[in-house]
């Protein structure tokens, strides 16, 4: 791996930050790669509890895809660049929670990219939007499907079909991103929800988030029954039993993660 993505851990928490500030960290090929290698390698980490995404500098998070890689190619080469493992979706399943930290502009793909993660932390300076009719493109990150779901038909429609740009505030009013934070404190709000986070059992985070996204694709009744099931697997586990326990004995659990 190059230096585009880079590493760092802070206690039981990744921050993985996309390292192109002279490029508003945009989302090259190169970046998405050595995202999914970082994820993968991660995910086998049992240090690590919770993931955050950050992009460098005061700027930009992600400001949308690398344009210039568009040049040139033909619809075959375009669906060849798409093809699975995609990060979008290596985001949204990944077996634990994943932080956007925005902390500037967030665009295009890295709109689509925060909306892939479990939550989404802004800085009150940050700007949003999906700007892809802009170029005669359409959202190809999920953007079409994710943000209704986030936000409603009505300021999907809205945000796609216009390209505008929307202010932190509004996204959070909106319902794209869950809490807004002075820019100066954002790096510490977000590492202190983290580690909250992944202090839990990292084994009841990991079915927690799987019920969770689970009521994205199931009908009601489905995910009803798909959740009392996870619930009652739960009493097979000794980290619940030492939850219990450590709730009844007045104390802090110590999870073991099975």
């Amino acid at each position: 791996m190059t230096d585009v993505v880079l590493r760092e851990d802070s206690g039981r928490v990744a921050v993985l930050t996309v390292n192109r500030p002279d490029k508003l960290n945009a989302l090259s090929q190169g970046v998405r790669d050595e995202m999914l290698a970082h994820l993968e390698a991660i995910a086998a980490d049992d240090a690590i509890g919770v993931v955050v995404v950050t992009g460098a500098g005061e700027k930009s998070f992600i400001a949308g895809a690398d344009i210039g890689e568009f040049a040139g190619r033909s619809p075959f080469d375009q669906r060849a660049a798409m093809a699975s493992p995609r990060i979008f979706d290596a985001m949204a399943t990944f077996p634990k929670p994943v932080i956007a930290m925005i902390n500037g502009f967030c665009l295009g793909g890295g709109c689509e990219l925060a909306m892939s993660c479990d939550l989404r932390i802004a800085a009150d300076t940050a700007r949003f939007g999906q700007p892809e009719i802009k170029l005669g493109l359409i959202p190809g990150g999920g953007g079409t499907q994710r943000l209704p779901r986030l936000v409603g038909m009505g300021h999907a429609m809205r945000l796609i079909l216009s390209g505008d740009m929307i202010p932190a505030a509004e996204a959070k009013e909106i319902g794209l991103v869950e809490l807004v934070v002075p820019a100066a404190e954002l790096r510490e709000k977000t590492l202190e929800l983290a580690g909250r986070i992944a202090a839990m059992s990292p084994l009841t985070l990991k079915v927690a988030k799987e019920s969770l996204r689970a009521s994205e694709r199931l009908p009601i009744e489905e995910g009803l029954l798909y959740e009392r099931d996870l619930f009652s697997l739960c009493f097979s586990t000794e980290d619940m039993k030492e939850g219990v326990a450590a709730f009844l004995e007045k104390r802090k659990p110590e999870w073991q993660g099975r």
